[in-house]
């Protein structure tokens, strides 16, 4: 339990989903929740070695490594080796020209990866052989992509045996030679076995390369992952918005903003600038819909174009345009500009000359109005002295309120205190789990919006490669997808087995190693798959006390459902000691949880009154032989979006009904 402490606002809740400097986004994924009390802090960091020494505190000099990332890019990405997927997929992308041809081995990588997206779409498994054997060519030969692609296929068990300790090698092969994919893959390796002390080292690497090469690409790192299915349905909604320019929503957009509505011309200038909603990032439209906005009077697109000129993304980079801009919203009250204008006074952009005293100021009118940014800038200042005394649990302060809006330059800098143990006590874990959400931003994310894109044209057989290769890599939202396609689409020809198709049982494996992996991340529908997999032994052996403590996860992450059922193995002694207190305990839990489960709860304990004052009467056998249906009935339905709707989700008979009464 958390305790008072000296300090306010030390209550972070970091989720995953990115809420950019200069827009809130909603949240996509689970949240957690990191509780800091008193005794998460050191007395004393002043003195820690990776801090500039107290004597160069508040010089002007110290201004420029005030920030890890560099501004000064290269025109390429460094991060889009041969071994990227990208220029497979993107017909606008092209690998990066050197003055080298490519050797062999690049070029039986190429079309050997070619060739496996191809026979997934087309579900041609002698295709799919074939194409494995080309990347087993050039992994033999030492292409680190090609041996990072193998691992993937010998893990999952594609073409060849199932080997985790294959695959880990061939990882091992790639990653030191410099593959990004496979050193992400290790990672999270080391990350399930809580080797902390590895893992963290390797995820550091990770956040800082996809922090960087946001910078280098010029894209924020957004990322808005997509879960395909809600429950066991799947999830049309957010399906629907994400069709990009074929969605209604966005047409009519686009229909108001052609007709000169500035809030339309605004939000479309965002969709384009973040690439939401299943659009493709463009910046030559972004720049256009807020130039529009600005002239129909939308303020608001203000602040974006200074960040559009400060980044350079879209038109030549012009600090004295973006200076202009942000100064112009400043004026309008848009906070968020007082961030950037600080940025440019702290670096001597587009300005006079460096003026740390004006930055702060600016970072504090910022930070005084719940702008992420400036927290996240103040953050720095304090913990490095510069143009300020250090004050290592003000910059703590600072860092975690923006860490609590998820801003990911703040995320790596606190993930950093934990493992360096500057300011807060040194946590591995902790620093593991914060570097890891940063990593997952890297551009091997953009492997999400290609299965996306796949699954809604239809081509299911490539977005489940898609899925399982970022599953690989630790990404627990494909993780449920791969599995929820495995469950889905069992019945269609989409999955390679050890030899040729997938057969029932393997592709039952391979899904419930997936929900698996998903539940240990979090996933509490994920373990109750899993242990409603081990109840009726749904491609495994029937396993009750398996089947109780997956329920046990999901129970654990307040899952109403996992509490039902685990009443309800109590109750009837399935794999748990037949215990009725405990069962009433587990069904009053269940309607704490969610009132919904009103109905189902009350027939249970109707049951269980029977049972402990009439245990040898022919009523309990009456009333258990219409309730045990409905109750066993009841369990199937998990995590549906009406899930505890039993009028609607099922079908009572009479005598359920007559007993009810």
């Amino acid at each position: 339990m958390a305790r008072v402490i000296r300090r306010p606002l030390l209550l972070a809740a970091v989720s995953v989903a990115v809420a950019v400097s200069l827009v809130r986004l909603a949240a996509a994924v689970r949240p957690f929740v990191l509780v800091l009390s008193v005794d998460d802090f050191l007395k004393d960091s002043s003195a820690h070695p990776s801090l500039p020494s107290a004597d160069s505190a508040g010089a002007d000099t110290d201004a420029d490594e005030w920030d890890d990332f560099a501004d000064d890019s290269p025109a390429a990405d460094p991060l889009l080796s041969p071994s990227s997927w990208v220029p497979l997929l993107d017909p606008t992308s092209s690998p990066p020209s050197g003055d080298e041809p490519d050797s062999p081995a690049d070029s039986l990588f190429v079309a050997g990866a070619r060739a496996i997206l191809s026979a997934a779409s087309e579900g041609d498994d002698v295709a799919f052989v074939t194409a494995s054997a080309q990347i087993e060519a050039a992994a033999a030969a030492g292409h680190p992509g090609a041996q990072s692609a193998l691992a993937f296929l010998s893990g999952a068990g594609m073409t060849r045996p199932a080997s985790r300790s294959r695959a880990f090698l061939l990882h091992k092969f790639a990653a030191d030679a410099g593959d990004l994919q496979s050193k992400m893959a290790i990672a999270y390796s080391y990350f399930r076995q809580e080797m902390y002390e590895e893992a963290v080292k390797l995820y550091a690497e990770l956040a800082e390369a996809a922090l960087t090469s946001s910078l280098i690409s010029k894209e924020p790192p957004v990322i808005e992952p997509i879960r395909l299915h809600s429950g066991t349905e799947e999830n049309k909604e957010a399906l629907r918005k994400s069709r990009g320019e074929d969605d209604e929503d966005f047409q009519i957009t686009e229909y108001q903003a052609q007709r000169g509505n500035s809030a339309a011309m605004y939000k479309l200038g965002l969709l384009y600038y973040y690439g939401l909603r299943g659009l493709r990032r463009d910046y030559v439209k972004a720049f256009h819909w807020f130039s529009k906005a600005v002239e129909k009077g939308d303020t608001r697109a203000m602040e974006l174009l200074g960040e559009i000129y400060a980044r350079g993304a879209g038109v030549e980079r012009n600090y004295s345009e973006a200076y202009k801009w942000l100064a112009l919203a400043a004026k309008q009250q848009h906070y968020s500009a007082y961030n950037g204008l600080g940025y440019l006074y702290v670096k001597g952009y587009g300005v006079e000359k460096k003026n740390l005293t004006k930055a702060r100021e600016y970072f504090k009118l910022a930070a005084d109005n719940k702008e992420a940014g400036g927290h996240y800038n103040l953050g720095v200042l304090y913990l490095k002295g510069i143009g300020v005394k250090r004050d290592i649990m003000e910059a703590c302060n600072h860092l975690l309120q923006a860490v609590n809006a998820g801003q990911p330059k703040a995320i790596y800098q606190v993930a950093k205190l934990f493992q360096k143990g500057i300011g807060l006590k040194k946590n591995l874990h902790m620093a593991t789990m914060l570097y890891k959400s940063v990593a997952e931003r890297g551009p091997w994310s953009s492997l999400s919006r290609w299965a996306l894109e796949s699954y809604l044209k239809g081509d299911v057989g490539k977005a489940l490669l898609l899925y399982s290769r970022m599953a690989d890599l630790g990404y627990e939202v494909a993780q449920s997808n791969a599995a929820w396609i495995l469950d889905r689409y069992g019945d269609q020809s989409i999955c390679m087995g050890e030899s040729g198709f997938c057969t029932d049982m393997e592709r039952h494996l391979r899904s419930h190693a997936l929900w698996w992996q998903a539940s240990e991340q979090g996933n509490e529908h994920a373990a109750l798959l899993i242990g409603d997999a081990y109840y009726y032994g749904r491609g495994v052996a029937r396993d009750y006390e398996r089947a109780a403590e997956a329920y046990m996860h999901a129970q654990s992450q307040s899952n109403a459902q996992a509490m039902f059922n685990l009443g309800y193995m109590h109750e009837h002694g399935h794999g748990l000691p037949l215990d009725l207190h405990l069962a009433k305990r587990y069904y009053d839990q269940a309607v704490t949880v969610d009132s919904a489960a009103k109905l189902p709860v009350m027939l249970a304990l109707t049951s269980l009154w029977l049972r402990k004052n009439y245990a040898d009467s022919f009523l309990v056998s009456l009333y258990v032989l219409c309730v045990i249906k409905f109750q066993v009935s009841y369990t199937i339905f998990t995590l549906s979006p009406s899930y505890f709707n039993l009028y609607s989700s099922l079908n009572l008979s009479w005598h359920t009904l007559f007993c009810a009464l």
